[in-house]
């Protein structure tokens, strides 16, 4: 059976490395056998899908010629050593039996799972979590940009001991379970053998640090649930529904990276204006005298009262254009306001009109 790698990592076929590196990574966290609910079938699916896609030559033989472009039954073992039941990868340079196997990425795969690698190394770093939420503003607000205040209940630094969980005056201490290093090293056995990793430390967060006597604010967590102000600076020509992102205004956690705000713009139609690019765009009904004449008329625009000449003999539909009275665009420039013509003609005439456009007809207008 012809198997479809990019459809086992929900990636479209031109995904980029970094794409297909990102999903790997996802499923195979998610599948790994020694995880709670890991899937073993799975997780094998997933990774001899990466062995292919990550590799530009093995890649582009799949996407030639499908997923026998290779003999199968060559350069790797079936069912043997630790590597059970593992089938179709070109594990050149590890020796097993004879058989030669090559780890390519795994000690990156096992980095992510394990917070280490094989043989330890970094803790996995805390971040809070990221949370979201929308605003309304006007259209003329979203031209020339705006400011709001917003209240949110979120999980905040403690205002008491200022996120160090430590009671006024009482200072910190070396963990104890770390001895003051901030992680702990582990050694996990799975199917692939024994693996040494390093983790978080648990008690201190990788600190390294606990406090002497703990805040009574927040227990010493040093971060707490709260209503919190939060200003937020609207930029000029915002669109309706682009999101603002406030870096460290999301969730706290304890000795970690504060999340994100994601904030959603949500912006009032307009009744006179719409948007088109960087110019505004309206509509203007002229009388039939007015447009075969021509006029002035006063035009209530996002800035102030302006008034609009309209030329001799204008036709249904002719724009004119207003310069500088659009979207901004940076400091200095601003788009135009684009004005749509619009003849009304009289549904009913009276005795005197009809005369009147009897006589015109005749002068053959």
């Amino acid at each position: 059976m012809n198997k479809d790698y990019y459809n086992i990592l929900g990636i479209n076929k031109d995904a980029s490395k970094e794409e297909i590196k990102k999903a790997f990574y996802k499923l195979a966290h998610k599948y790994h056998p020694d995880k709670k609910e890991g899937n073993e079938a799975k997780f094998k699916q997933v990774n001899e899908a990466y062995q292919v896609l990550s590799d530009d030559s093995k890649r582009s033989k799949y996407d030639q010629f499908g997923a026998g472009f290779e003999n199968m039954g060559q350069g790797y073992a079936r069912g043997q050593g630790g590597f059970g039941g593992f089938e179709g990868f070109d594990f050149g340079g590890f020796q097993n039996g004879g058989t030669e196997f090559d780890f390519g990425n795994l000690n990156d795969i096992f980095s992510d799972f394990f917070t280490g690698g094989m043989g330890g190394g970094r803790g996995e770093a805390r971040r809070g979590r990221d949370i979201s939420t929308e605003v309304q503003i006007s259209f003329q607000d979203s031209i020339f940009g705006t400011s709001r205040k917003i209240l949110i209940t979120k999980t905040s630094s403690c205002l008491t001991c200022n996120g160090s969980g430590a009671k006024a005056g009482s200072g910190m201490m070396t963990c104890k379970k770390c001895n003051g290093q901030g992680k702990i090293h582990e050694t996990k056995k799975s199917f692939l053998g024994t693996i040494s990793s390093t983790k978080l430390c648990e008690e201190c967060f990788g600190a390294g640090e606990v406090p002497k006597e703990l805040c009574e604010k927040c227990k010493g967590k040093g971060v707490m649930r709260r209503e919190e102000e939060i200003s937020i600076l609207i930029p000029a020509g915002i669109r309706d529904g682009e999101m603002i992102r406030m870096t460290g205004m999301g969730e706290a956690v304890s000795k970690g990276t504060t999340g994100d705000l994601y904030i959603k713009i949500n912006i009032t139609p307009h009744p006179v204006f719409k948007r088109d690019g960087h110019d505004l765009v309206m509509n203007l009904n002229l009388k039939l005298s007015d447009a075969l004449l021509g006029t002035k008329y006063p035009i209530e625009t996002l800035d102030g009262e302006i008034e609009v000449t309209i030329p001799e003999g204008v036709s249904i539909n002719e724009v004119l254009r207003v310069r500088g009275k659009g979207v901004p665009i940076g400091k200095n420039k601003r788009g135009d306001l684009l004005i749509k013509l619009n003849i009304k003609l009289p549904n009913k005439l009276s005795r005197k009109e009809r005369d009147l456009i009897e006589q015109l007809k005749k002068e053959g207008i």
